[in-house]
């Protein structure tokens, strides 16, 4: 199966079968991705990450992400301040591809009532393969 389609059916199964955020994921997709078992309290900590609770504050994308960075970090034994520059290069690409970090901004319609639920999807899709390329390059 290409990673393409890997990614669309996990995304898709834990949007629709768990019914979770986007934080948790993208936290579970690329920990997935690099064999990573993770702990619940880990899981559970991403609850109110997309967009800060629906605020519209930083994308759960991204938070899903630099959480996933850390652990993946320390897992290869990679250096705290190396793993910190990893993140701070990983927003400053991410922005630049998607061309913000803001939930408010990247979802479309932003946090409505009558908003279909999982409406970042495709979003979401083109998010873990833009970070599982960026891991892939970062740390190998």
């Amino acid at each position: 199966m290409k990673i393409e389609e890997y990614i669309k059916e996990r995304v898709s199964d834990y949007y629709w079968r768990e019914n979770v955020n986007c934080a948790t994921t993208m936290l579970n997709t690329l920990a997935e991705l690099h064999e990573i078992d993770l702990d619940r309290q880990v899981i559970h900590s991403a609850i109110g990450m997309h967009g800060a609770g629906g605020f519209g504050a930083q994308c759960g994308l991204v938070e899903g992400s630099l959480m996933l960075i850390g652990i993946l970090g320390k897992e290869k034994g990679v250096p705290a301040e190396e793993i910190i520059n990893v993140c701070y290069c990983f927003v400053q690409e991410f922005e630049g591809e998607f061309g913000s970090l803001s939930c408010q901004q990247l979802r479309p319609q932003g946090f409505k009532a009558d908003n279909p639920p999982h409406l970042c999807e495709g979003l979401t899709n083109q998010a873990v393969k833009f970070t599982a390329e960026y891991l892939e390059r970062k740390m190998r």
